[in-house]
């Protein structure tokens, strides 16, 4: 696995810094797995990381050892903290925020429980902390969401791989298997072509079990003339890829034909509405009307797209307008999905779904897999 170099790890914590600033906020604890990996380079299932202007502090357990002191010899501007047997991350989070006193300190509202933070402001044991404990939104996510030249090499080829595997699995979907054999032969797939691991459970949904966007694949066999939704993806160098394709079985019936070619006008409208500046809520709405003009409107049921990065599902959101919330603009370097769909329950569905790239004036194909059968 490769992670980021310790300049771009560097140019991200500068970032976070100003965004501390722009908050009105002294220190940050991180709580979010996602966003500790996205400043220091650390993958693991537990850690906490304090930022101030001053220093970067990653708080680990014995289990990462020699990852937490990697982490310090390739990035010197990270302190690790290794906790002591039996002690706890809050516990050792209340020594380094003492000296912080008088100081406003945000946590992630959307990460920390309310356990742990409870936890957390008995161990501080000072009843004036609680109101210099400043829940924050966001603050680190918002930088994730417009990528690095790093993580776009990486996004670029993670979607390449992605697209190979696609066009290798496509043609093993046929009568007789079950869907959940080709999910598990997409799954090793994705292991050969270099992906640490799936990026979602992986969808195979055929016949009228194609009518459920998040259905599961189970033993149902594959029959001539089903619709086979396929929707998958994987982690390469931590960074999620998505892909979906819909195939038919044997001859396509008109109406199976036109519902995909339509379902592809939309991504297509999509696509077409992407770029710099412009609102997410605009590129849901180009694919929302191509359906509707063909009377699919109310089949399409979810939204146009999310972003991906070190999350399979982060900012920005693709999806209808809403009234009381308007989705930030586009900006170049956000990687996101386009995945339309249009479903129909008994009769099967469509969905179609690629990763792009946004950039000043438009946006950027990342995954190229054929989408009409």
């Amino acid at each position: 696995m490769r992670i980021a170099p310790a300049d771009v790890l560097s140019a991200r914590v500068t970032a976070a810094r100003a965004a501390l600033q722009g908050s009105s906020l002294d220190a940050l604890v991180v709580t979010s797995l996602p966003n500790i990996a996205y400043l220091s380079g650390f993958f693991a299932s537990a850690a906490m990381l304090m930022l101030t202007q001053e220093r970067v502090v990653l708080i680990g357990d014995g289990r990462y050892r020699e990852s937490l002191h990697t982490r310090a010899r390739h990035c010197p501007f990270v302190e690790v903290v290794e906790l002591a047997p039996g002690s706890s991350y809050e516990e050792a989070l209340a020594a380094l925020l003492s000296p912080l006193a008088g100081l406003r300190v945000g946590f992630e509202a959307a990460h920390l429980t309310v356990g742990r933070h409870r936890y957390l402001g008995r161990v501080l044991g000072d009843a004036a902390w609680e109101s210099r404990l400043v829940e924050s939104e966001g603050v680190i996510e918002q930088l994730r969401a417009r990528k690095d030249t790093w993580e776009m090499a990486r996004l670029r080829d993670g979607a390449a791989r992605l697209s190979n595997v696609a066009k290798c699995i496509l043609p093993k979907v046929f009568a007789g298997r079950t869907e959940a054999e080709v999910a598990v032969e997409i799954e090793g797939q994705l292991r050969h072509a270099g992906f640490e691991r799936p990026a979602f459970d992986t969808i195979v949904a055929s016949g009228p079990n194609a009518a459920l966007p998040h259905a599961r694949a189970g033993q149902r066999r594959i029959e001539d003339g089903d619709l086979v939704v396929l929707d998958f993806g994987g982690v390469l160098d931590g960074y999620c890829t998505d892909l979906t394709r819909t195939i038919i079985v044997g001859s396509a019936t008109d109406r199976q034909r036109q519902v995909i070619e339509h379902v592809v006008e939309a991504e297509d409208a999509a696509f077409a509405a992407v770029g710099g500046g412009r609102a997410p809520e605009a590129v849901d709405a180009a694919a929302r009307e191509t359906l509707t003009r063909y009377g699919m409107g109310e089949a399409f049921t979810h939204g146009t797209g999310h972003g991906l990065g070190l999350e399979i599902h982060e900012a920005p959101r693709i999806t209808r307008a809403r009234p009381t919330h308007a989705e930030p603009p586009l900006a170049p370097g956000m990687v996101l999905t386009l995945e339309p769909g249009a479903y129909f329950p008994g009769w099967g569905g469509v969905r179609i779904e690629d990763d792009v790239l946004v950039t000043a004036d438009g946006a950027e194909w990342l995954t190229d897999v054929p989408r009409i059968p």
